[in-house]
């Protein structure tokens, strides 16, 4: 972990529903690793998805979190406001021809794929084939002149030539190898958004300062990309603390449609802050 000049770390929810309970798991133990470090704890709010996250959600975050007793700096970071930000990262690589434009449908790519039974696959399922990946680049430029909708992908196999080997650190995983051939060529940035959770992320963190990134494991795959990027755009490496997924009795992971389990509907049926920290096993000493 370098250039950080105090620890800082950050929760980053996507306003497209309530807060549930492993959303204050994540908060929690962000905002009392940063208390330990006497550093700062930053709120994010991630609505680059505009069709489907909403104003009602955010009011609901910042509700929640208050009532959980959380505090952070104000102004808070509305990824939506700052699209021109990602789309000057996205050039920096498209200059440096570490991306491409990609006209390939869903439906396209879904074909191409079953063509191939041995096509190569990640935890997310079959990489995307690299249909676009060797046009030309007249014919790339007149199709995006053109208006062709597209998206950005990462040239994944140039991107990894010019960062060399990677790890980052973990502390539950520990030192965990950076294996980007399990991603493939992610998608970066489409035509009506400038920008994906990928290159989104990675620039507000790096900007932000934020030295111990704290979320959930469903995300530890995601680093392998993120730690590309940061090497890319040249940003310093932070720490991770990829922690477990909370799960109900049957063994299923919260979600939040799990209208149930929502922090809003925990405390409008009486529970109190300290019952669900304490549901949550996190030390309230510390909260």
């Amino acid at each position: 972990m370098t250039d950080f000049p105090i620890p800082v770390t950050r929760f980053a929810p996507s306003p497209s529903g309530y807060l549930h309970l492993g959303h204050a798991y994540s908060a929690l133990l962000a905002y009392r690793e940063a208390q330990k470090q006497k550093g700062v704890f930053l709120l994010r709010i991630e609505d680059i998805d505009i069709t489907r996250c909403k104003d009602e959600y955010i009011d609901g975050i910042y509700e929640d979190l208050k009532w959980l007793g959380l505090e952070w700096p104000e102004p808070v970071l509305r990824q939506s406001e700052h699209f021109e930000r990602y789309d000057q990262f996205l050039h920096v690589l498209e200059e440096a021809d570490l991306v491409y434009p990609c006209f390939c449908t869903r439906k396209e790519i879904q074909a191409e794929i079953a063509k191939s039974p041995s096509a190569p696959h990640g935890p997310d399922g079959a990489l995307y084939p690299g249909t676009c990946k060797y046009l030309d680049h007249a014919e790339r430029k007149a199709r995006v002149e053109r208006g062709d909708s597209h998206a950005w992908r990462i040239h994944m196999d140039k991107a990894v030539k010019l960062a060399g080997s990677l790890t980052f650190k973990d502390r539950i995983h520990g030192e965990v190898k950076v294996e980007p051939e399990t991603c493939g060529d992610v998608v970066l940035a489409r035509k009506d958004v400038p920008t994906s959770y990928h290159l989104s992320v990675v620039i507000d963190d790096a900007l932000q300062h934020v030295s111990l990134v704290v979320r959930g494991e469903d995300l530890l795959h995601a680093t392998h990309i993120h730690r590309i990027l940061q090497t890319l755009l040249g940003f310093p490496e932070p720490e991770y603390l990829h922690h477990e997924l909370l799960t109900d009795e049957n063994g299923k992971r919260f979600a939040k449609r799990d209208k149930s389990l929502t922090i809003k509907a925990l405390r409008e049926n009486g529970l109190s802050k300290e019952d669900v920290i304490r549901r949550l096993n996190v030390d309230i000493e510390k909260i």
